[in-house]
C-alpha cells in the first residue's frame, strides 16, 4: 500500500488491503499476512477482518463469522455502526451481493440491524435464539468435555475453564 492509501497491485490482484489509523498499523505488522489468498481490512479503529480467499468456505460465511467474532469478544460495541456494504465491498474487493448476503445473514441471527438510510449497527443483545445451533454447540461441549475428564482434568479445572471463558467473554464480575 502507499502512502496516500491506496492499493499496491500485483498482476490485477491485490496483495492486502489494510484500512487503518496510521498510527496503530505498526501495532498489527507483525499479525498481517500479504498474500495473494487473504483480504484484510479494518472496521473502525483496528478492528481486523480477514478473508481467505484459498478457503473452501464462501466469502459471506467467513464474513458472517469474522463479525460474530468482533461482536462477541465485545470488540464492536452495541449501537456501533459497521461499515456499508459499498464501503466494505471496495476495502475487500469483492462483490457488494456477498456483502449484502453476509449482512441479511446477520440481520436475520439478531447481531445487527438496519436504520433505513443511516446503516447497519450491532444489536444490543442477540434476540432470535436459534435452537438447533444451541443444540449443536451443547453437543459440542458435551464431546469436548467428555475428551477432556478422558485425558484426566479434574472437575475443579474443568471449573475454572469455564468461569474463565464466561468472565472473558461477560467482562467478569468485580463483585466476587
Amino acid at each position: 500500500m502507499t502512502r496516500d492509501g491506496s492499493l499496491t497491485m500485483t498482476k490485477n490482484r491485490p496483495l492486502s488491503l489494510v484500512i487503518v489509523d496510521k498510527y496503530k498499523l505498526k501495532e498489527y505488522n507483525n499479525k498481517c499476512t500479504n498474500t495473494n489468498s487473504t483480504l484484510i481490512t479494518y472496521v473502525g479503529r483496528c478492528k481486523m477482518i480477514q478473508i481467505d480467499l484459498k478457503n473452501r468456505k464462501p466469502i459471506y460465511e467467513q464474513l458472517i463469522e469474522k463479525f460474530k467474532q468482533l461482536i462477541i469478544n465485545d470488540v464492536l460495541k452495541a449501537d456501533e455502526k459497521i461499515p456499508s456494504v459499498r464501503d466494505l465491498a471496495k476495502q475487500l474487493t469483492i462483490n457488494p451481493n456477498t456483502i449484502q448476503k453476509a449482512y441479511r445473514e446477520l440481520e436475520r441471527q439478531g447481531y445487527i440491524y438496519s436504520v433505513r438510510g443511516r446503516g447497519s449497527f450491532v444489536s444490543k443483545e442477540i434476540e432470535k435464539v436459534d435452537e438447533n445451533k444451541v443444540e449443536r454447540l451443547k453437543n459440542e461441549i458435551i464431546k469436548n468435555l467428555s475428551e477432556l475428564i478422558y485425558l484426566g482434568l479434574e472437575k475443579e479445572a474443568l471449573m475454572q475453564l469455564l468461569e474463565e471463558t464466561y468472565d472473558r467473554v461477560k467482562g467478569g464480575e468485580d463483585n466476587d
